[in-house]
């Protein structure tokens, strides 16, 4: 009976030292799919610097990420449009948005017979998703594509079918570009789509349009490059069409960077300037301003600090655009109010 004592007391020594050793930290975090790829890629090289330290992040939407923190089942969510002030009173607890990156939403396309860039205005994309615009022959598209020969087909419209910050990002931008689309439709990263099929995130829209014909949809830069379909210009607000790269990104931003709110809640959609690509946007990490679990706040506060430095030297490899200087310093001092 002694020896039985002694036995499961070391049993239990050892389970506490090994617990106690091992000291890891897994944080667990959901959201955006826009900003995925560098989020992955961030959270590999942080766990290898600091092994004891794991964040785990599952890419189920924007509209998912603020749910599941509201709901207190994640430590931190994601989200590529900022929260409402209807979906911050809703929390029990005050949230912090942390813009996180620079990246842009495109238009793809699965034409067949048609390779080259295609040139969209602001009407045409608008009258695309609001179901007004229905064949890629029809002439808001001709008229800014001259030689290029469009089939009479029907367009097919593809979307988001879940709760989307790339969807909040894209209806941002048609609520700027048309009346008719704010009036109707609106922004959110969810909304009554007047047209069209639903893939669910990213990768569902990217599947989607490359396996349809006349196909068209909105996915992040990153996945359109890695996938390898085609996606155009967009006419920006100084009438210019531009093609989605870093320094259009960075043109979007500059303005805002240099009159950043407080709560970094901002859109730069369809932002002046000749340059500037019009379906840009930050991407905010949305943090609980007080984090009871003091090992967990130093945790997150410690990948903070190194998100806004060595973290930004991983953006431009993955086609996402690094923060303005100027946001990186007053993030920096935001850390602070995670108490």
């Amino acid at each position: 009976m002694r020896k039985t004592a002694i036995s499961l007391l070391l049993l239990m020594l050892v389970a506490a030292t090994s617990v106690a050793v091992s000291g890891n930290m897994l944080l667990n975090a959901a959201g955006a799919t826009f900003p995925y790829p560098i989020y992955s890629k961030w959270f590999d090289v942080y766990h290898s610097q600091h092994p004891d330290i794991e964040i785990n992040y599952q890419s189920i939407g924007s509209g998912g990420g603020i749910r599941q923190l509201l709901a207190g089942t994640v430590d931190f969510g994601a989200s590529d449009g900022p929260m409402s002030d209807e979906q911050l009173a809703q929390a029990k607890f005050k949230i912090l948005h942390f813009p996180t990156v620079l990246g842009a939403v495109v238009p793809t396309y699965n034409i067949p017979g048609v390779s080259g860039t295609l040139n969209f205005t602001q009407k045409a994309l608008s009258g695309i998703y609001l179901g007004t615009i229905t064949k890629w022959s029809d002439s808001e598209i001709a008229k800014a594509n001259p030689g290029v020969k469009l089939p009479n087909d029907d367009i097919v419209v593809v979307h988001r079918s879940d709760g989307s910050g790339t969807s909040y990002i894209f209806t941002d931008f048609l609520s700027k570009a048309s009346d008719d689309w704010k009036n109707k439709v609106g922004k959110g990263t969810s909304v009554n789509w007047p047209v069209g099929l639903g893939g669910k995130g990213n990768e569902g829209v990217s599947g989607l349009v490359k396996q349809t014909p006349d196909s068209i949809g909105y996915i992040e830069l990153i996945y359109a490059v890695q996938n390898k379909i085609p996606y155009g210009k967009v006419q920006n607000a100084a009438g210019k069409f531009i093609l989605a790269d870093l320094a259009g990104v960075t043109a979007a931003a500059a303005g805002a960077a240099k009159q950043m709110p407080d709560d970094f809640r901002v859109s730069i959609t369809n932002a002046p300037g000749p340059t500037a690509y019009p379906i840009s946007s930050f991407t905010w990490l949305l943090i609980p301003a007080r984090i009871s679990d003091a090992a967990k706040r130093d945790a997150i506060k410690g990948f903070l600090s190194w998100m806004l430095v060595e973290g930004q030297t991983y953006n431009e490899g993955l086609s996402y655009a690094k923060l303005p200087k100027t946001v990186v310093d007053k993030e920096k001092k935001a850390i602070a109010l995670i108490q």
